[in-house]
């Protein structure tokens, strides 16, 4: 039975896409076919016209970073070695950082709000922490598209907002997010688009305020919601199941 189908898509620099769907609706798989971990049957994935089959780990690297949903630590490293893995595609290595690698970390480390942290060993965090570390692991990278598979599932609400307002303004400066989330608050006033999966498909593609309805989220999340408008401004009331 295939896992993922009839999910053709495309990322643009200057968006913030949100991936939503319920726990085994294809997100995981659909973003590790769309970055060449996985091989297709079908289709073809492709960054800038080439073939994500054809670039070197090195080059595929330096386009797109990958926040994967597991992240194991192997050794506890200090925050600002885990961070620093995000250079080695520029030829970084550990204590060996030129003046833009240090500065690249750097900036990873403020965004996610972890200054004071750089000595800390990795296995002392909380989950939130590492989650922070791990996204700006992948800031580091300094790549024009960032693909994250739950990022905000281990944060509190404050910092739950701040990655998601990180994200926006990330797309705002032209460089292209997408990230698989599960609280459609943040997606409705955060994303700029929505990927909307069930049963391997996506079966919706476009802004929240097209792509919220009353109908689609029975369908798709099986819950029975009302959509309220107010001008700009969309709010979401969930009832419960459906």
């Amino acid at each position: 039975m295939p896992l993922v189908v009839d999910a053709g898509f495309s990322l643009r620099t200057g968006e913030l896409i949100a991936l939503i769907g319920p726990n085994g609706s294809g997100k995981t798989t659909l973003l590790r076919l769309a970055l060449g971990l996985l091989s297709a049957d079908m289709g073809a994935t492709s960054i800038d016209g080439k073939p994500i089959a054809s670039l070197t780990p090195v080059e595929r690297a330096r386009k797109m970073a990958y926040l994967p949903q597991a992240r194991p630590l192997v050794w506890p490293q200090p925050v600002r070695d885990v961070v620093s893995l995000g250079r080695f595609a520029y030829g970084a290595a550990l204590g060996r950082l030129s003046d833009s690698d240090e500065a690249a970390v750097s900036q990873a480390i403020s965004a996610c709000h972890l200054d004071g942290f750089e000595e800390r060993a990795a296995d002392t965090l909380s989950g939130g922490e590492l989650a922070r570390v791990h996204l700006a692991r992948a800031l580091a990278a300094e790549t024009p598209l960032l693909i994250a598979d739950e990022p905000v599932a281990a944060l509190d609400p404050r910092y739950q907002h701040q990655t998601m307002r990180l994200f926006a303004s990330m797309a705002r400066v032209g460089r292209g997010v997408l990230t698989v989330v599960h609280d459609l608050d943040l997606t409705l006033r955060y994303a700029t688009r929505v990927l909307w999966m069930h049963d391997g498909r996506i079966v919706a593609d476009g802004s929240p305020a097209e792509t919220f309805t009353s109908e689609r989220l029975r369908n798709v999340f099986g819950i029975e919601a009302e959509i309220v408008r107010n001008g700009a401004r969309i709010r979401l009331d969930i009832f419960g199941p459906a």
